[in-house]
């Protein structure tokens, strides 16, 4: 079979390296094993962001009809990618800083960065601001629950949490004490990124 790109169900088109068997599994040249991590942690994070998924479990290589199973899987060369391979790429995401171990103080699930917290700081800002919401106090639900769908409609409290800690330090944020918890007041403040 010649490599060749190939439209999922869900509109994502995977790169042709996705038909080349040797690509799902480890691979003992370092030089070949470097560039298919290289291309498996884009993959990862760009069908993460097409799809808005944040989370990426071992236990996902293993899963079908989940929601990974279009990129974990190839059933036109019958291949998978096992347990322990996505265990190691995992890890490399988290390496290179564009995943954390969520929960902590384990490694068989990762929170994925498609957008780094920065970014993901700046696109909260630019949310209350072009909705109107600056100064005034919202709850996290209400960020990551609005009634109308937003870019961060879904984002894992941690990350909304990582977000708005990049905020406050530019002082463009303030968590506020409110009776069911915290809620956070955006600013105009410093606008030097």
């Amino acid at each position: 079979m010649a490599l060749s790109t190939y439209t999922t169900p869900s509109g994502y088109r995977l790169p042709s390296i996705h038909s080349a068997p040797p690509f799902f599994t480890p691979q003992p040249n370092a030089a070949t094993q470097a560039t298919f991590t290289k291309h498996w942690t884009r993959l990862i994070l760009f069908y993460a962001r097409h799809r808005r998924l944040f989370y990426l479990r071992v236990e996902d290589a293993e899963t079908t009809g989940g929601d990974w199973d279009e990129i974990l899987r190839n059933s036109r060369i019958n291949r998978r990618i096992h347990p322990p391979h996505l265990s190691f790429l995992l890890g490399e995401l988290v390496s290179q800083h564009l995943a954390v171990y969520e929960p902590p103080k384990q490694t068989r699930t990762v929170l994925l960065y498609w957008r780094l917290p920065e970014e993901w700081a700046e696109v909260l800002h630019d949310w209350a601001a072009s909705t109107g919401q600056m100064n005034t106090i919202l709850t996290f639900y209400e960020i990551a629950e609005p009634p109308v769908p937003s870019p961060l409609s879904g984002i894992p409290p941690t990350l909304l949490r990582a977000a708005i800690n990049i905020l406050i330090k530019q002082s463009r944020a303030q968590i506020i004490a409110i009776s069911d918890g915290e809620g956070v007041r955006f600013l105009a403040g410093n606008t030097s990124r």
